[in-house]
């Protein structure tokens, strides 16, 4: 699996619609996917947010990639149901803060984002877990929408002052 994950993302890369510059689209064309691409974003940190992804697998192709804090976690649909799924069903509550978006196109239909934020989980057990975090995601257009390819996700403990 992560053999053939790296392989595709190589050839996504690669590929002769990945190798054109952005600025080979319109500005407009160019305004408009980098909202589409920050809406798609958007639509999974609320998610989160709101302990409810049972809508989101819309939001990543079939065949995506999630890599979270050093482990391969599969296709989303696996992620979803063997890990972020049971564990928001453990949380109170959790909340972004800070949270910026850097979206780079890299030629008609694909993209990638870097994702930096601050977050605190509280269990239903009276934990609460302060963290910085970073994601980073491929995405590429289908059918007219983006949708989220590859994601890797990481946190760690803030530094004291």
């Amino acid at each position: 699996m992560k053999h053939a994950f790296m392989l595709s993302v190589a050839l996504l890369v690669a590929s002769p619609v990945v190798a054109q510059p952005s600025r080979a689209l319109p500005a407009a064309a160019q305004r408009a996917d980098v909202a589409a691409i920050k809406t798609v974003l958007a639509q999974y940190k609320d998610a989160i947010e709101k302990l409810d992804a049972s809508k989101t697998e819309r939001l990543f192709l079939k065949n995506s990639a999630i890599f979270e804090t050093g482990g391969v976690e599969g296709t989303y649909a696996n992620y979803l149901a063997h890990h972020l799924g049971p564990e928001l069903r453990e949380f109170r509550s959790f909340r972004f803060s800070d949270y910026k978006v850097d979206v780079h196109l890299l030629g008609p239909g694909a993209a990638h984002t870097v994702e930096t934020y601050k977050y605190r989980i509280e269990t239903k057990g009276g934990e609460t877990v302060d963290r910085v975090g970073v994601a980073t995601s491929v995405l590429r257009k289908e059918d007219g929408r983006w949708k989220i390819v590859m994601m890797h996700n990481s946190g760690r403990k803030p530094r004291t002052p």
